[in-house]
């Protein structure tokens, strides 16, 4: 019966959020002044992968070739400050776009929170290597959080609150963004790279690629200090490569001291996102609300 009410509850409110009208339309700008490092263009047209039979309904688009920030804005009464850069997953092959992306901008803008999803470059390039992350979306994320901080009065953002949300294979760029934030992963092209793209704080859902597959170690691309900022992870126990990952990915967090809030739900697979669900992952929006508000993320600019 409880879990009937919160469904419900939660069906409320996820529809609320779909009908909320925008403050204002989402604006989108490109990441890079020209061609991003090292494209050639050669992965074919941008589009839309068809929907296939029995697939979970999706927006799916492949074929990045021209990174962009879309930017989503509460209303200027519910207004924090706050901003968060959003990494659909994929596999690094497509961007879930609708289910990681804009439903995820329109959830944190009803916290106070900007929303800004990423379209970084899928899928990998020829000549990328296959036993390693590709380098493209790195470059994109790194650059991403460089720009919204150089846009802080232009989006009434405070640079100090800026963070990175990311899942599955956007969960996994999320922790490299937020563990190489100290030196540039391409030459520097203006003003805004000298801009500080350390995220202010992260949160992982259901990240991929984080653990080795045999070992059960930390990847060897995600480097893990005092100084990596606090992290929220999120992941359905029967996922097992993510929440492998995940574990391991909190424990090197703790023993480095960093601030870490991980919620491992008994079920939820894969892929859930935030749509209702009678699944106990669909709790994680709340639980990562509570969270951005108990670090003092959610404060109304007044308040600071």
């Amino acid at each position: 019966m409880k879990r009937c009410v919160f469904l419900s509850a939660f069906v409320a409110m996820f529809m609320a959020v779909l009908a909320l009208p925008a403050a204002d339309e989402p604006v989108v700008v490109k990441v890079w002044p020209g061609k991003a490092p090292g494209e050639k263009g050669d992965v074919g047209e941008e589009k839309f992968e068809e929907q296939k039979p029995n697939q979970k309904k999706v927006k799916r688009l492949t074929n990045v070739s021209v990174p962009t920030l879309t930017v989503y804005r509460p209303a200027k009464d519910k207004d924090t400050g706050a901003a968060v850069v959003i990494a659909p997953g994929g596999g690094y092959h497509v961007l879930a776009w609708d289910l990681e992306g804009e439903e995820v901008a329109q959830w944190l803008n009803t916290l106070g929170v900007t929303g800004i999803v990423l379209k970084y470059r899928v899928p990998r390039r020829p000549g990328d290597a296959k036993d390693q992350p590709p380098p493209q979306p790195l470059q994109d994320a790194q650059r991403a959080l460089s720009l919204t901080r150089s846009k802080a009065k232009e989006w009434s953002i405070d640079p100090k609150r800026v963070g990175i949300l990311g899942f599955s294979a956007g969960g996994h760029l999320a922790a490299a963004a937020s563990t190489h934030y100290d030196k540039r992963t391409y030459e520097t092209m203006d003003d805004v790279d000298k801009i500080d793209c350390r995220p202010d704080f992260a949160v992982l859902i259901y990240p991929g690629y984080l653990g080795t597959k045999d070992k059960g170690e930390l990847a060897s691309d995600i480097r893990v200090t005092k100084e990596t900022p606090p992290m929220f992870l999120a992941v359905a126990g029967d996922d097992k490569g993510a929440a492998e990952g995940s574990l391991v990915m909190t424990q090197a967090l703790r023993r480095a001291g960093v601030p870490t809030e991980l919620h491992l739900y008994e079920t939820g697979g894969h892929g859930f996102g935030l749509r209702p669900s009678e699944q106990p992952c669909a709790a994680w929006p709340k639980h990562c609300g509570d969270w951005m508000k108990a670090r003092g993320l959610l404060q109304a600019k007044g308040d600071k």
